[in-house]
């Protein structure tokens, strides 16, 4: 091959590798090129850069209303009573679920992962009510902060109302250790969290006796639900510890 052909083929080698691609193109584009048509926006303000403005007028005009229809006056009043309720309804169920999620004669492992989802659940929405109630109830003038905060200080009903404050205390202390219950490692730091964990029976226990007795009467159907709800958390209770007498009395 002669030295001209030779030249050639290598001066267009040289020529193929220093063109650019089409990818580097692209990746070198400066950044004030516009991009593909494509892509690009037409002139004028888009549809959510006006809805911006729009919607803290619009929750603004909902809280007009609401309050000036009195909606706002309705719902405290429901909340005066129903908070309460709704709290102990949401423990109650917190309790029965816990209890089901230690059964291991009829749940299978994903049944009881799936009932201490439940009990979890039912037991934040329990303490968001709880709170709730609590808030409404010093709001309305029923009860100081200082009787919420320090039991058997309530100045018309200081039994019923300390039950109540006790069984916020030992509830949030038993949500808050089972939030950390990896925490509490080794034997004794175990017994510890169940005892304290098991506390929330008598917790339970606590608030059904504030919620009966300190304010309204009770309708008959709301007793007769506490009652069918006290019958299964203690039977249900029962067979826990007779389960675990049996287990126990098998270890060598």
């Amino acid at each position: 091959m002669s030295a001209p052909r030779l030249q050639t083929r290598q001066s267009r080698r040289a020529a193929h590798r220093a063109r650019p691609s089409p990818d580097r193109t692209r990746a070198r584009r400066p950044p004030k090129e516009p991009g593909p048509p494509g892509r690009r926006t037409p002139g004028g303000p888009t549809p959510t850069a006006l809805l911006r403005p729009a919607l803290p007028a619009a929750l603004l005009l909902f809280i007009a209303v609401t309050l000036h229809s009195g909606a706002m006056d309705t719902l405290v009043r429901f909340l005066d009573f129903g908070a309460g309720v709704l709290a102990l309804v949401s423990l109650s169920v917190t309790v029965l679920w816990g209890l089901a999620a230690t059964d291991r004669m009829v749940l299978q492992t994903g049944h009881r992962l799936l009932a201490q989802a439940v009990h979890r659940g039912t037991g934040v929405a329990g303490l968001g009510f709880l709170g709730l109630h609590i808030w409404v109830k010093v709001a309305e003038g029923h009860t100081t902060g200082v009787s919420v905060a320090v039991p058997f200080t309530d100045g018309a009903r200081p039994v019923l109302i300390g039950l109540g404050t006790l069984a916020a205390y030992v509830f949030v202390a038993v949500a808050v250790t089972g939030a950390v219950r990896g925490a509490f490692t080794g034997i004794a730091a175990s017994r510890w969290w169940r005892a304290l964990h098991m506390s929330a029976y008598l917790a339970w226990g606590l608030a059904l006796v504030h919620g009966l007795k300190s304010g309204r009467a009770a309708a008959g159907w709301a007793l007769a639900g506490y009652a069918v709800c006290l019958a299964a958390v203690a039977v249900r209770l029962a067979l826990r510890l007779r389960d675990a007498r049996t287990n126990s009395g098998d270890l060598p």
